[in-house]
């Protein structure tokens, strides 16, 4: 099976559980993330919490796999024919937070769209640390 797979990183002056809240707080992605077109998600924030949103084409269902506050945390998307897996790693360090996020795509989207997704998904990653660092660094 083909996929495709990205990896970013950001230092944010703010500290982890400033991030984190920012983060898992998906209910409010749509302040601070422009791509969020639309949310829906109903807490607590465990293992097996559901949110719907919109970004781009097509609506993502995602599922909470595991979480480590506020360390990582991992969910599970599924949009259109394309399955998601998206990790972030929290670190504190210089009195700020070190991100790691890393985010792969699979499906018959994907072997016939490598390339423009592969593209789609970098910029969405980098675009995404980059809204995270400034509503991060706002609050704290």
């Amino acid at each position: 099976m083909s996929s495709v797979r990205s990896k970013r990183e950001i230092d944010i002056a703010a500290p982890p559980e400033v991030v984190w809240q920012v983060l898992t707080d998906f209910d409010r992605w749509q302040e601070w993330n422009p791509e969020v077109k639309s949310m829906s998600y109903e807490g607590p924030l465990a293992p097996g919490a559901m949110f719907r949103w919109k970004a781009g084409p097509g609506t993502i269902v995602s599922t909470v796999e595991e979480l480590d506050r506020p360390r990582y945390i991992r969910w599970r998307g599924r949009t259109l024919s394309i399955a998601a897996i998206h990790e972030w790693r929290f670190e504190a360090r210089d009195g700020g937070t070190h991100v790691e996020t890393e985010e792969s795509f699979s499906g018959f989207l994907v072997r016939l769209a490598r390339g423009t997704l592969q593209k789609q998904l970098d910029r969405a990653l980098e675009e995404g640390l980059g809204h995270l660092k400034r509503e991060a660094e706002r609050r704290a």
